[in-house]
């Protein structure tokens, strides 16, 4: 072979090599809207949750956050499909269906998720600084809104890339603060793999399984979602350009949501590995006081750095969902200040009141469950129709998994409203 023609085809596979390589670091630029998005599936309610399942039953209940970060994941792709192949928001295409009274009334419900929402968040950072600083829970929740509100300045549309890069580092800092106990005293393989059966155990682990896929599925995440695209990308005219968008997304979600779960995973495991049977620990205070015995004073800290990390983060994402959801259910666009006393009042006076921190963060979250099936409803119905999708419209595979992610959620709760009420 001439050595001319085997050095350009060298050269031809290299320069392939380099194309492909390019044409990815070009796609990762367009990772972003589902970091921000996945910063609701590490919030503190996550933390209560997750470390009163570890402490209270072991590995017991490891298969409800497996299951539910499979089901955020498939919903999320959803919703941000969604947003860039209509340009509207989940939010935005619902008000455009609605009558009036309908809008107004689904305004409501999505309102008490919201307020929801911000009490877990705004509750565990004034807990993590209380435990870092020593502050009482009233200032620390002052401190916490006020921060979160300075960070809402950067989420507009022309600031979209600095928002997400703030977003993202508070990602890694709760990776890293509630991983490093994990990695520092790891369970067995054989603990974890017995957690991956599914089961419940009486009334109250199906109030913790509701609470902790109440905080892994969050309905305010799934509205904002469609919107945070929109704010990175723009309204996408371009069907080749859609088409790269929504494969671009469907990575986007899986690695942002791969570590989310990883993150809910670690909570529960760090909490059935050191804290299970140990009196007071299924509390967050009680876990840092827990982990500094066991553990030392350094990896309490960094627990507790990632727990305040988590409420600044998500208390911002949460009222970002918030001005979506009002503007595209009330076509009303709200001053940010106004918009953020809304739900950070309720969770101040729930700290005023001396309401237990953890209790509310888990009921918290319970309140969340209930907000799901009527964000994730919709959206499979929107998702379904090819009238809105076209050929981006779900397959019937998505549509059968979204059906039984709605149905199970649907059956969770209609079993928690029966305990309740009957006091089993």
């Amino acid at each position: 072979m001439d050595t001319r023609e085997s050095g350009t085809g060298a050269e031809s596979a290299r320069g392939r090599i380099r194309g492909r390589r390019i044409r990815s670091l070009r796609h990762m630029a367009l990772f972003g809207p589902a970091f921000v998005a996945a910063i609701a599936y590490v919030d503190p309610g996550n933390v209560a949750a997750n470390i009163t399942a570890g402490a209270r039953y072991g590995f017991l209940l490891v298969w409800v956050l497996v299951v539910a970060n499979l089901i955020a994941m498939l919903i999320q792709y959803q919703s941000a499909k969604l947003g860039i192949v209509t340009g509207r928001s989940l939010p935005g295409l619902l008000g455009e269906r609605l009558s009036l009274g309908k809008r107004q009334a689904f305004w409501a419900q999505a309102e008490v998720v919201a307020i929801a929402t911000d009490l877990a968040e705004v509750l565990g950072g004034a807990i993590a600084l209380q435990l870092l600083f020593d502050l009482p829970l009233v200032l620390g929740g002052v401190i916490v809104g006020i921060v979160s509100t300075l960070m809402l300045l950067l989420q507009n549309p022309r600031r979209q890339r600095a928002f997400e890069t703030v977003i993202v580092g508070m990602l890694a800092i709760i990776v890293v603060g509630f991983l490093a106990g994990l990695v520092v005293n790891p369970p067995t393989a054989g603990d974890v793999l017995g957690g991956m059966i599914p089961r419940l155990e009486g009334p109250e682990t199906v109030l913790l399984a509701a609470s902790m896929l109440g905080a892994t599925v969050m309905p305010h995440a799934i509205y904002v979602h469609s919107a945070l695209v929109i704010d990175r990308h723009g309204v996408t005219e371009s069907l080749s350009q859609r088409r790269t968008l929504v494969r671009v997304t469907r990575w986007d979600v899986v690695i942002a949501l791969i570590i989310a779960g990883a993150v809910n995973i670690a909570l529960l495991l760090l909490a059935a590995r050191n804290l299970l049977g140990k009196e007071g620990t299924d509390t967050i205070e009680g876990a840092y006081h827990a982990v500094a015995d066991s553990m030392g004073p350094t990896m309490a800290t960094i627990f507790a750095i990632g727990l305040l990390a988590s409420g600044l983060a998500a208390t911002s994402v949460g009222s970002s969902a918030g001005a979506a959801i009002m503007a595209g259910l009330l076509h009303k666009r709200v001053p940010l200040l106004v918009r953020r006393l809304v739900t950070l009042v309720p969770a101040l006076v729930v700290l005023a009141i001396g309401v237990d921190p953890t209790l509310a963060l888990v009921l918290s979250q319970v309140v969340l469950s209930f907000g799901i099936p009527f964000a994730i409803i919709p959206l499979g119905r929107l998702t379904a129709d090819r009238s809105i999708m076209g050929e981006f419209a779900d397959g019937w595979p998505l549509r059968i998994l979204a059906t039984l992610a709605s149905a199970m959620i649907v059956l969770l709760n209609i079993a928690l409203i029966v305990l309740v009420f009957t006091g089993a």
